[in-house]
């Protein structure tokens, strides 16, 4: 194929767009967008290719039209502008044809900013882990004390009706990816946003694909806390030295959050020391199905807490929340009677089937670190039962070696591990992809039960021979994962939850 001709000057933006199309629109992202588009009153169309549900049906009971396949017939009649997912790239029919005739297009967050968040005050949460739970939980802490917020979040929240929200309130919420933004804006996302609170959860190495390393990743979060007005409140976790180098690098004044324990944290869970004040989480139990936990704030008063999410990294993310509330003015104590109330988001720990004495687990982590977390935070939760873990390396990073021997500490923390094929192999030399072979040798080694099993059908086909009473089964993979969940659900036999 040859080579697109240069990229001529992007065509103004439209005074008064109202017919507007999205690329690649049945990602999560583009998708809310889309909601939102729709409900604020655009005439919304859309292309993807190999669509299917749940974003399928999400699409159409919306009632936008979504052409498959990428053609430049797709834009006739022309829009009025053209929102470009981040997958798309040149050389692809529909975007050549944009650009050879002359139809104003822009990037996911720029459509949000212009379009949505502008004329709002924007809270923006950024980092490695808990992007998404922690913008979900800051709508509900915003919509549960009386704030109407509008947001956009990166996953089904399970307390709205959507993962996206037009209210009436001052603040948008939602989170800052620090992915690049599209293939004529290399940036990442959240440097779009201009923050008006700005939470920064976690910084360690991920996205392989566009990072070259950990150093490039300090970078990207470094240019946006010197590109955060001074002015801007920002609450960042004191667990990750990484993040602590970004912060003393700016000069930025912050507000610092510690769990002991908690990912990230240092293994003797003293506090670490760091200018500004210091908000922890301390005297975390597993308690009839909750996580209790004391906030301990910088002048030594404690608040008793709570949350229907396991484990330490949860906690973090809700203390990191919390404090960011406060700072916008929502009294700690209203935040975390609110926190008592949240439920989550879908694929984050999400329990998706229950019966015969088995408890079937749909869970996002595709990072080691998020990965040891949530199998700390399950052990803790279901103690004396046998955790499984079904494992796709299907991310960027994951799919890749640069991880191989950290995957192999944070799977240690299971009974048995099964791992399915790297997604997309081919894309990949040999010396540079994830191999799950070794990892299943490393865990076996450290008497973990281990394998490896290419096709789906014969993966679920093996954990319904093996699957005994008691079992707690984790299927881990940042995407479908084969259809193996509704796979399980339906081998043996369970419920979803009440």
């Amino acid at each position: 194929m040859a080579e697109p001709r240069p990229l001529p000057p992007r065509p103004a933006w439209p005074a008064a767009p109202r017919r507007i199309h999205l690329t690649a629109i049945a990602g999560v992202g583009m998708a809310s967008l889309a909601g939102m588009l729709r409900a604020a009153g655009y005439d919304v169309t859309g292309s993807d290719q190999a669509i299917y549900p749940p974003m399928s049906t999400v699409l159409a009971d919306l009632g936008i039209l979504v052409q498959e396949g990428y053609r430049a017939e797709n834009l006739v009649p022309a829009p009025d502008l053209v929102v470009i997912g981040n997958a798309m790239s040149r050389g692809n029919p529909e975007v050549e044809a944009v650009i050879t005739g002359g139809i104003p297009y822009c990037s996911m967050p720029e459509a949000l900013m212009r379009l949505f968040m502008g004329p709002r005050r924007r809270a923006v949460i950024v980092g490695t882990h808990g992007k998404t739970t922690s913008s979900a939980l800051l709508s509900w802490m915003l919509h549960e004390t009386g704030g109407d917020p509008s947001f956009m979040v990166g996953g089904a929240c399970l307390n709205f009706a959507h993962n996206y929200r037009l209210g009436q309130g001052p603040w948008f919420v939602t989170e800052g990816d620090e992915y690049d933004t599209a293939f004529f804006d290399k940036g990442p996302k959240f440097l779009h946003y201009d923050a008006d609170a700005l939470l920064v959860n976690a910084v360690e190495f991920d996205h392989a694909d566009i990072y070259r390393d950990l150093d490039h990743v300090k970078q990207a979060f470094r240019t946006l806390l010197e590109r955060t007005r001074p002015d801007v409140p920002i609450v960042a976790s004191a667990d990750f030295p990484e993040l602590r180098d970004v912060v003393a690098s700016t000069g930025r004044a912050v507000i610092w959050t510690h769990v002991p324990g908690g990912p990230g944290a240092s293994p003797d869970e003293s506090p670490p020391e760091v200018a500004g004040p210091l908000w922890q989480a301390v005297d975390l139990r597993e308690v009839a199905g909750q996580t209790t936990f004391t906030v301990l704030a910088p002048d030594g008063a404690r608040v008793a807490a709570s949350s229907p999410l396991p484990g330490a990294m949860n906690v973090a993310n809700a203390l990191g929340v919390t404090i960011l509330a406060a700072s916008i003015g929502v009294p700690v104590e209203a935040s975390l009677a609110a926190l008592r109330t949240f439920r989550g988001v879908r694929r984050r720990q999400e329990v998706i089937g229950e019966g015969n004495g088995l408890t079937l687990i749909d869970d996002f982590a595709h990072h080691p670190t998020a990965v040891g977390a949530t199998l700390t935070a399950l052990r803790a939760r279901y103690p004396d039962r046998r955790l499984w873990v079904l494992f796709e390396p299907r991310s960027n990073t994951s799919r890749r070696r640069v991880f191989q021997t950290a995957f192999a500490d944070a799977f240690a923390l299971a009974d048995r591990v099964t791992v399915a094929g790297v997604h997309r192999q081919e894309q990949l030399a040999a010396d540079e992809r994830f191999s799950p072979a070794e990892l299943v040798a490393t865990l076996t080694a450290r008497n973990v039960t281990a394998e490896t099993i290419d096709e789906i059908d014969t993966l679920a086909a093996l954990v319904a021979r093996d699957a005994t009473q008691g079992d707690v089964i984790i299927l881990m993979s940042n995407g479908a994962f084969g259809g193996l969940g509704p796979k399980l659900v339906a081998e043996l036999n369970l419920q979803p939850p009440i």
